[in-house]
């Protein structure tokens, strides 16, 4: 499964900050029985590169695994060989982006800005990420959405949630990052299924 064919199924984007390893497979299992399909483990996490090895074992082919908050080249050589698949950055650094494209990764860099966002693509992204979105709102992408080119792919991520996928989606966002609003750590395995069932539910709404 590419990343493009994930997100076809379901844009939502579960970001599991704070996941420990030894519960990161059953959250996981609760958001690929809801319908997710993409999962982000942010390296700021606990024992982060021993979860995305974990998942990346048990769905194989079925999910995309990667990580997030992906600053450096070392990083990326780091979750690649964890098994992981994504490379998602809070910052547009074209070192990473290219070291990402290197072993096959996706990178997805953060961006803000017009010229942050072209920076990325000149550099060979294809995905970007608003981040944070909620700062900028549905107003800010509609605006960039007018001049990035049509195969690139926006991301929102940070204040997104199944209450107001509607507007980014609108705004010309093709996929959603959802972090706190999905799972935070120390929640129960059936929180996260609750969770992740609304976002789904108002995701499939989208189309």
């Amino acid at each position: 499964m590419t990343l493009d064919e994930a997100l076809a199924q379901c844009p939502v984007v579960a970001i599991l900050r704070g996941i420990g390893s030894s519960e990161a497979c059953d959250h996981v299992a609760a958001l690929f029985e809801a319908g997710v399909r993409v999962v982000e483990v942010p390296l700021n996490s606990p024992e982060p590169l021993a979860s995305i090895g974990q998942i990346a074992r048990r769905f194989g082919e079925a999910m995309i695994v990667g990580a997030g908050t992906v600053l450096n080249q070392d990083q990326v050589d780091a979750v690649a060989a964890a098994g992981g698949r994504l490379i998602v950055s809070p910052n547009s650094s074209a070192n990473v982006i290219a070291r990402a494209l290197a072993l096959r990764l996706d990178p997805i860099p953060g961006f803000a800005s017009a010229t942050e966002a072209f920076s990325a693509i000149d550099a060979g992204a294809r995905h970007l990420k608003l981040f944070p979105a909620v700062t900028y709102g549905p107003g800010h992408l509609t605006q960039l959405r007018a001049v990035l080119p049509a195969e690139s792919l926006v991301w929102a991520v940070g204040g997104v949630s199944a209450q107001n996928l509607s507007e980014w989606s609108a705004a010309g966002a093709l996929a959603f990052g959802l972090g706190g609003e999905l799972y935070r750590a120390g929640q129960s395995v059936l929180e996260t299924a609750a969770r992740a069932a609304r976002a789904v539910s108002a995701a499939s709404a989208l189309s």
